[in-house]
């Protein structure tokens, strides 16, 4: 495992499937997590299932509560956040022309205007104490587009974006920020696809499977380890393949 011990992380969509493998990944490392979602019921869980983890329930389309929610969480971590991993994201999905405004925004405003509001206020604690590193969950639709998706991948590519442009301005403090752009992985949201289409997906998926929640997992303790001190502005591509950036 990655020495990540003491290190203190914030993780958002914790209660899906790759928040939950991120998570496990990061207790064994010994890091100091605190887990952040909406589902009551699955933060019960997870508190559960790891002993010594913090939650907060917290709604990240707030955004006038996101830097109350960065001091609130500071404090229970007791210092920090060392650590920020923006994972949480939503869909809906509709053909452009018939996109509504509402579900349009609700992506946007969630996906990417949510990520830059705790990017920026993590980023005041992580320059204070002259060390952070950030990781942003993007979506190779963000690359490749999809049909009846663009509210999506506008909001996973912007991210790619602000990311780069984020690496560029605080590079000099000790501060990395990078990307995972996950293919299609094992998950609630990619079990909802029909048998057939999910067949038509994997045939074209070199490595010929879906990934798992631990493959993009690993990724990301990696990214948030010292080994990674020299990696900024890039995005790794966790795919099986199928889309070679």
């Amino acid at each position: 495992m990655f020495n990540l011990k003491n290190k203190k992380i914030i993780v958002t969509g914790a209660t899906g499937g790759i928040g939950d493998s991120i998570i496990k990944c990061f207790i064994q490392s010994q890091a100091k997590v605190l887990a952040t979602g909406t589902n009551d019921e699955k933060l019960k869980s997870l508190s559960k299932k790891y002993s010594n983890i913090l939650t907060i329930k917290f709604d990240i389309s707030k955004h006038q509560e996101i830097e109350k929610f960065v001091e609130d969480s500071t404090k229970m971590l007791d210092g920090g956040p060392d650590i920020l991993i923006n994972n949480a994201g939503i869909t809906r999905d509709n053909l452009s022309l018939r996109m509504s405004n509402k579900e349009w925004d609700e992506v946007i405003n969630l996906n990417l205007t949510s990520t830059f509001l705790l990017c920026k206020f993590s980023l005041r604690k992580m320059i204070k104490n002259k060390y952070g590193k950030i990781v942003n969950i993007t979506s190779v639709v963000g690359h490749t587009g999809n049909i009846g998706q663009s509210n999506y991948a506008a909001s996973k590519s912007g991210i790619i974006g602000f990311s780069k442009s984020l690496a560029l301005e605080y590079a000099k403090k000790n501060i990395n920020i990078n990307c995972i752009s996950p293919g299609f992985i094992e998950t609630q949201m990619t079990d909802k696809i029909d048998p057939k289409f999910k067949e038509l997906i994997i045939s074209k998926i070199p490595s010929n499977r879906l990934g798992t929640p631990d493959d993009v997992a690993n990724v990301t303790a990696f990214l948030s380890s010292d080994m990674a001190n020299y990696i900024t502005g890039e995005t790794i591509h966790v795919n099986g393949g199928m889309y070679l950036g």
